[in-house]
């Protein structure tokens, strides 16, 4: 990490890692002793707590990098999120996706009630990985043998969740890359599949496990598409903390959940199908550099996250002078060195953050050429053997 680069993410790291702490300790108090009484007051207690953390990340983005999240959606659809049950499927195309979600959902009301499925290394995150695990995020290790009962479990806890959520899963299973895109084209190619230009090959088994268990109180799927215009960097975790900015597309679609197929099967080439329009879909914002299709929706720049992170900034800094001049920690070489591991600490917790999010050091999707379809086994089932 650059010595001008770690100036700057130091003091937002010292930041977010206190009042993160501060978070997840009464969040844990807050689960040992308020949810064995009442579920539901807990979850609306934790769901302020979970917005207190995650709105210094939202103002990451949109004041610290000023990076612009332009949606493309029908007015219906807009004016509906946030007002309802949601399962949320997007493609997996930049670092920071997960953080546009996160926009997208405090814009719409329901930042604190967002859930996603995540890989079970994340739980362990310092901070924002116990966060997830306090607000009910599912943790899946990759192995469906697993994963099936951890997913059906986790969604049935969601049946009587206070207020509208939205449940993303990245049905991609991994970042897109250009290594991943040529390894899901040879696959794509020897079993005779649509050949992806833009997007990965989607693992459906998560995907129809979801929809089976949601089906009775989830009343939409939000098919959300996200494309980097061409005059705009990609944007990282690294660039955001070094205050760069970037331009991010985000095109939504409502689906309605009734009229997703019956069958197990079916709602497996249902997902195939939506991401072969997918890629179609990018492959026009490529030609256009925008999605024509749909209005731009105004989604402006709350000062909430502001006053937020002003507010935090304010506790944090009265916290440690008072802690310096009672403790005198600087005032002795024992002091000082305690002071220099707690930086070196932050600083080695946020490079974990930053290396956590690049796509380059995503678990790839394992995915080898096969045999020909018409092989008794399933080209799914192969995959899934290779995972």
């Amino acid at each position: 990490m650059a010595i001008a680069a770690a100036a700057v993410i130091v003091p937002l790291g010292l930041l977010f890692f206190i009042s993160g702490l501060a978070v997840n300790l009464i969040q844990a108090v807050c689960f040992v002793l308020i949810r064995p009484l009442s579920k539901n007051t807990y979850r609306k207690i934790n769901r302020v707590l979970a917005e207190l953390l995650w709105l210094q990340l939202v103002w990451l983005v949109d004041w610290w990098a000023g990076v612009k999240i332009e949606v493309f959606a029908d007015h219906e659809s807009f004016n509906l999120m946030g007002k309802e049950h949601a399962l949320v499927i997007c493609n997996h195309r930049s670092d920071i996706d997960w953080l546009v979600g996160w926009v997208l959902a405090q814009r719409s009301g329901c930042l604190g009630s967002t859930l996603a499925v995540m890989k079970k290394s994340s739980k362990f995150l310092p901070v924002i990985g116990w966060s997830m695990w306090f607000s009910e995020y599912l943790f899946l290790e990759r192995s469906w043998a697993k994963d099936e009962n951890t997913l059906k479990a986790g969604i049935q806890r969601l049946k009587d969740f206070p207020r509208p959520f939205w449940l993303a899963l990245f049905v991609e299973g991994t970042r897109f890359t250009q290594a991943k895109l040529l390894a899901a084209q040879e696959y794509a190619t020897s079993q005779g599949l649509p050949v992806p230009r833009n997007v990965l090959i989607p693992r459906t088994k998560g995907f129809v496990s979801a929809v089976s268990h949601m089906r009775s109180f989830v009343p939409a799927i939000y098919d959300m598409t996200v494309a980097i215009p061409k005059s705009s960097p990609s944007p990282t975790m690294l660039r955001l903390f070094k205050g760069q900015s970037s331009v991010v597309h985000v095109h939504v679609k409502r689906r309605l959940m009734k009229e997703l197929p019956e069958t197990d099967e079916a709602v497996a080439q249902w997902c195939k199908d939506l991401f072969v329009e997918k890629d179609k879909l990018l492959d026009k914002h490529i030609a256009e550099d925008t999605f024509s299709d749909q209005p731009l929706q105004d989604i402006g720049r709350p000062i909430k996250s502001l006053l937020v992170v002003a507010s935090w900034a304010c506790l944090v800094a009265y916290g440690a002078y008072n802690f310096l001049q009672w403790s005198s920690l600087l005032s002795s070489w024992k002091g000082i060195a305690l002071s220099a591991v707690g930086l070196a600490i932050v600083t080695i917790l946020m490079q974990i953050m930053i290396l956590f999010s690049q796509s380059e050091r995503s678990t790839p999707a394992k995915v080898a050429p096969g045999k020909p379809k018409n092989n008794s086994e399933s080209s799914e089932a192969r995959r899934d053997k290779q995972q």
